[in-house]
């Protein structure tokens, strides 16, 4: 075969790659899920850049450096570096690979195995270009398979999406964690100091013979348990500490987790809620389902090809001799052409089982995909209905902080003057230190209820 019959050939081969698909009609299955939230949402829209969402400028560096050092979201990377090999890989299955090569070879042939009688050497020296089974794809079977890959990397994109979304809501909720506890440590500190002086003072009316033993005794009381507040937030700052230092991936310095100003953390509570389809379009979650779908269909065109016949074909052109010397020279010209069918005849049910395990993949896939649906609607949902609550509690517990404030100083200017006892001043300041610890809590609350909402809205990309 010359080299323009080998073009040819390699011509007609490519013609016939365009044969016929076996992979289903691909149709997105029906959302299990209401059409609209039962809370009423905000105004549709696109979710905001975790940039734009969160304002304090210490906690976006923060998420700046985990995206940066995670090792997680490293891992995540590297796997979409993976899918793409892998894609690239089946991709170039669809195509002949052409190599060149150069061969040589001697052989002794004793006499008693020749035809003539006498031993003798022989040798022989080929050089050529061509393909060796480059399978012809007439009913798609490498196209499938090159369709799986293509939604298998899409899907780890997506994967390597959700992982960053992730980590940004866990480092800001370990952030507003550790700012909860830094506040509860001062509340802390500030109610033993005044747990400490009021201790002194009736020490000292005790000694007067004004106090009692028992106020003496609830005195002490109210400090011992100051101190096991003040020593139980000193822990949960340095754990809290500790549980940011491995999200960000690096070491933080005291500046880095520093108690940050009220103002800053605020967060915009007028999240761009939409329906649900609009949802579905953002949460990466739910599109890395879908791919993995996509994928499973495609397994079942694959292994419907299994079904027919495969054509296979090898081609070489080039030059051969038994001189070296002789290798480029002319009338040495040698071509070889082999196709090959194999047709399946009976091979004990593998390929109709391996439809079978394809087909059931397939409906596995779906169930995946309308249980993802079905966790961001809840996700979403529950964001929508707590959100107006906590404010709501909020405000309540700000309020009650200013009663319990106004009463506790009532209770000891009562008592200081003699008209009640010190175990009323005693529970109001229990109970004004109960309701600032609640108020943190429910601030804590709201901020981590925002956090969750914008995760479920597909938030924290970039």
């Amino acid at each position: 075969m010359s080299h323009g019959n080998l073009k040819a050939a390699l011509a007609l081969a490519m013609g016939l790659v365009g044969g016929c698909s076996l992979i289903p009609a691909y149709e997105r299955p029906a959302a299990p899920v209401a059409s609209e939230w039962k809370t009423p949402p905000a105004e549709a829209g696109g979710v905001l850049p975790w940039g734009t969402f969160f304002h304090d400028p210490q906690l976006k560096a923060l998420i700046g450096d985990a995206l940066h050092n995670n090792r997680d979201l490293r891992v995540s990377l590297l796997n979409i570096e993976k899918a793409r090999a892998q894609y690239r890989i089946s991709r170039a299955d669809l195509l002949p690979s052409i190599d060149a090569t150069v061969s040589g070879s001697s052989q002794r042939t004793p006499a008693d195995l020749s035809a003539d009688g006498r031993s003798g050497t022989g040798h022989r020296y080929d050089a050529g270009v061509g393909f060796a089974s480059y399978e012809l794809d007439f009913f798609g079977r490498v196209r499938s398979l090159n369709e799986q890959a293509l939604e298998a990397y899409l899907q780890t994109v997506e994967a390597q999406r959700s992982t960053q979304i992730a980590l940004v809501a866990e480092v800001a909720n370990a952030y507003y964690q550790l700012q909860a506890d830094m506040q509860l440590l001062v509340l802390s500190k500030q109610t033993l100091d005044s747990q400490q002086q009021s201790y002194l003072t009736t020490r000292s009316s005790y000694q007067e013979d004004v106090a009692t033993e028992l106020d003496l005794s609830q005195a002490e009381s109210t400090v011992r348990s100051a101190q096991a507040s003040e020593a139980k937030y000193q822990r949960l700052v340095e754990q809290d500490r500790n549980a940011l230092v491995l999200l960000v991936g690096k070491p933080l310095s005291a500046e880095q987790l520093a108690a940050a100003a009220l103002a800053t953390m605020a967060l915009d509570a007028a999240l761009p809620a939409g329906l649900p389809s609009q949802v579905l379009t953002q949460r990466p979650d739910i599109l890395a389902a879908e791919h993995a779908l996509k994928a499973a269909n495609a397994n079942v065109g694959a292994a419907r090809a299994a079904f027919f016949p495969s054509i296979s074909l090898t081609a070489s052109a080039g030059s051969a001799s038994r001189q070296l010397g002789d290798l480029f020279a002319g009338g040495q010209g040698a071509w070889s052409f082999v196709p090959s069918i194999n047709v399946p005849i009976f091979n004990w049910g593998r390929n109709q089982a391996n439809l079978d395990v394809a087909k059931v993949q397939t409906s596995i896939e779906v169930a995946n995909y309308q249980k993802a649906i079905q966790v961001a609607f809840q996700e979403v949902s529950d964001g929508l209905a707590a959100r107006r609550e906590l404010e709501r509690q909020v405000t309540a517990q700000a309020l009650l902080v200013k009663a319990n404030s106004r009463s506790h100083a009532l209770a000891e200017q009562r008592y200081e003057t003699g008209v009640d006892t010190y175990l009323n001043s005693l529970d109001a300041q229990r109970n004004l230190f109960a309701s600032q610890q609640e108020l943190v809590s429910t601030q804590l609350a709201r901020s981590q209820n925002l956090i969750a909402l914008y995760k479920a809205l597909g938030g924290g990309s970039q």
